[in-house]
């Protein structure tokens, strides 16, 4: 499925944690990284020049050739050996440049690093991932700064797909599937469906035996129809269809009121769920990604900006077929907003850097 790996680059050490697990996965399924660098260009800074003036034409060489010449230099190292390496250096707004790239080159998964914000003492995707997944026609694999690889563990990996009843849920199965299949070869990989049951309790300090009874009742009747959704779900596609991938496929229904903190509990939790799931930090969480009406861009949904933001655990951020059709349509609208967006928040950015 993971025929056209993606990998973005910026030179740093961190980008390049992301090239053992692209190669893995390039060597499971046969298939071809292409490694992309936006080109940094020096700006002269003179005040009788124009903008357009203080970009050079040696200033632009310079930075296509540094940048073609650290391209080369990855190309050659030993855990890349083997693998049909294609090497792009463009100029350009990097997030977009990115999309542009997994658009233009027919890649089938873009795998990339973040950064975590100084500061603060929880996880957050950096500005550029945070918009490759927003936006992305193909899914895009996140590793956490200084989480644990998914390559470190030979022959394990193991998925969590969170699941609703809802088709947008179901449409990261798949390639979760494929994707723990190759981290996992030869070995067997596996795919954990979670169901989280959130009913909120009935509130008051003098309940009632009535209303607990009833509280009761309807978390044992949800959590019954939760299981009956799991066991229909095991026999029907896009399950049904992943009998030829070595993968070992399990279910759990669990009842929270938080749908975030449950499927993180049960991402990060020490040992394994029911004899075959998720082993703490080797795990991977898969989630899928969806639209909201009234606004001219990609917004991920509620829960899973929770899950990305809190979790220790890799990513794989899934945008369903149906939106990606919409996002075709409407391509020129939001191509435009979104250029207008990311210039403002490249302004902050380097405000921010400057003044740190």
């Amino acid at each position: 499925m993971f025929e056209r790996i993606l990998l973005p680059l910026d030179g740093s050490a961190l980008a390049e944690q992301a090239l053992p697990v692209a190669a893995r996965l390039a060597r499971a399924s046969g298939g071809t990284i292409i490694l992309l660098r936006v080109a940094v260009v020096s700006i002269v800074e003179r005040p009788d020049l124009t903008p357009a003036q203080e970009y050079s034409q040696q200033a632009i060489n310079e930075g296509f050739l540094d940048a073609t010449q650290y391209l080369e230099r990855i190309a050659g190292r030993d855990e890349l050996a083997g693998i049909p390496i294609e090497m792009q250096v463009l100029f350009g707004n990097v997030a977009q440049t990115i999309l542009s790239v997994a658009q233009s080159f027919d890649t089938d998964l873009v795998v990339m690093s973040s950064h975590g914000y100084t500061g603060f003492k929880r996880w957050s995707l950096g500005s550029v991932a945070q918009k490759v997944a927003r936006h992305s026609p193909v899914p895009v694999f996140v590793l956490r700064e200084g989480g644990t690889l998914p390559t470190q563990v030979q022959g394990t990996a193991s998925v969590l797909v969170p699941v609703d009843g809802s088709e947008l849920a179901e449409a990261a199965i798949e390639p979760a599937a494929h994707l723990v299949a190759a981290l996992a070869a030869p070995g067997q990989g596996k795919l954990h469906l979670l169901r989280v049951v959130a009913i909120p309790s009935s509130s008051g300090k003098f309940r009632s035996q009535a209303h607990i009874d009833f509280d009761a009742e309807v978390r044992t009747q949800a959590r019954e129809e939760a299981e009956a959704y799991m066991q229909a779900l095991l026999s029907r596609p896009p399950v049904s269809d992943l009998t030829n991938l070595n993968i070992a496929v399990t279910t759990e229904v669990v009842v929270n009121e938080d749908v975030a903190q449950a499927i993180i509990q049960a991402a990060e939790r020490d040992g394994q769920i029911e004899g075959a799931a998720v082993t703490g930090e080797q795990g991977i969480i898969a989630m899928a990604t969806h639209g909201r009406s009234g606004i001219g861009r990609w917004l991920l949904g509620s829960q899973t900006e929770r899950v990305l933001d809190a979790c220790k655990v890799p990513l794989l951020i899934v945008r369903p077929h149906h939106e990606k059709s919409r996002h075709a349509i409407n391509g020129g609208e939001m191509a435009q907003g979104q250029a207008m967006e990311d210039e403002e928040i490249i302004v902050v950015e380097e405000t921010w850097i400057e003044e740190s």
